[in-house]
């Protein structure tokens, strides 16, 4: 894996790094901080903290926040949609991880 540059620029590609306040993570989410504040407490998603103790959010992190507001809006109680999002998030990687098993089992087979 390449070393990761610490050029400025290079932290706007990063899916990872904590762009967003809280104000403006929840305007781009179209929801309130106190629902944020809720996924933290549900330990769905951990903001990183500034210097100041506030609050700041990843991309990667508001994807998985958009995700459980949309489970939210469709009724589904926050708790049981952070646990959804969780194995939701759980099944990808796990199906992730056979694909590259399987892939390397095709390629020693084929050897």
């Amino acid at each position: 894996m390449p070393a990761r540059s610490t050029r400025p620029v290079d932290s706007l590609d990063d899916d990872d790094y904590p762009a967003y306040t809280m104000g403006r993570a929840a305007a781009m989410l179209g929801t309130t901080p106190a629902f944020l504040r809720s996924l933290d407490e549900h330990r769905l998603i951990t903001p990183l903290r500034s210097e100041g103790g506030h609050r700041r959010y990843s991309r990667y992190q508001l994807r998985i926040a958009a995700r459980a507001r949309e489970l939210v809006d469709a009724g589904t109680p926050v708790q049981s949609a952070c646990r959804i999002v969780i194995l939701e998030d759980q099944l990808e990687e796990a199906q992730r991880i056979n694909e590259e098993l399987r892939a390397q089992a095709q390629r020693r087979t084929s050897a």
